[in-house]
């Protein structure tokens, strides 16, 4: 049965003002960490010239970088690093706004963060019955820049530079970042009742109770 049971639907009810319908308008909260990017000694900026885009990508772009701006997530940069805008399809259709950062990543220090294994996280699911799982709404959004880094993430558009305040997809150590976050945050009830890979987060029980 599909249908939530009525205990379920009341907690939802309940809570709904932690499981929005879109992302407020500010930054999120400081948290145990931020996103630095540290880079090799002696690097210098990176600089990528913008891609050709198609007429249906600059107008998704605009878009785009309107909506980042009204949630203060971006500003206008004057940055001496440069990364290109590009764009992958999702499986419904649409398009979904990429920043190049390979240049970047490539002189970025790697941070060695375990990412769960698999098979580990299958093995804690063996007696359970009842799942739900959470996915955080632009969950690497959810942790901010630290200052001395956020010039070095921006990225150029046609329509100006600009810079995340917050952790951007697409940079080398943004999944060890937030790894790292969400198993603090969650510690107490790991091999309890909850399993964590990356932004999803299931959580497992006997039964209902």
């Amino acid at each position: 049965n599909s249908e939530p049971p009525q205990k379920m639907k009341e907690l939802l009810k309940e809570f709904q003002d932690i499981l929005p319908d879109d992302l407020p308008n500010e930054l999120p909260p400081y948290r145990t960490r931020q996103y630095e990017i540290v880079e090799v000694p002696c690097s210098k900026p990176t600089f990528r010239t913008p891609y050709q885009l198609s007429p249906m990508e600059l107008v998704d772009m605009k878009k785009w970088i309107e909506y980042l701006l009204a949630k203060g997530l971006i500003r206008p940069a004057t940055s001496p690093y440069s990364a290109p805008v590009l764009f992958t399809p999702k499986p419904d259709g649409s398009l979904r706004m990429c920043i190049d950062y390979r240049a970047l990543n490539k002189q970025t220090i790697k941070n060695k963060y375990p990412i769960p294994r698999i098979d580990d996280l299958l093995d804690q699911l063996l007696e359970a019955m009842v799942f739900s799982k959470l996915d955080p709404w632009s969950g690497y959004w959810q942790v901010q820049m630290a200052d001395n880094s956020i010039h070095k993430n921006a990225f150029q558009t046609r329509y100006g530079s600009y810079e995340y305040l917050v952790m951007p997809f697409g940079l080398t150590n943004a999944p060890e970042t937030f790894q790292a976050e969400i198993n603090h945050i969650l510690r107490p009830l790991l091999d309890e009742c909850v399993v964590l890979y990356l932004d999803d987060i299931l959580i497992y029980s006997r039964d209902m109770q």
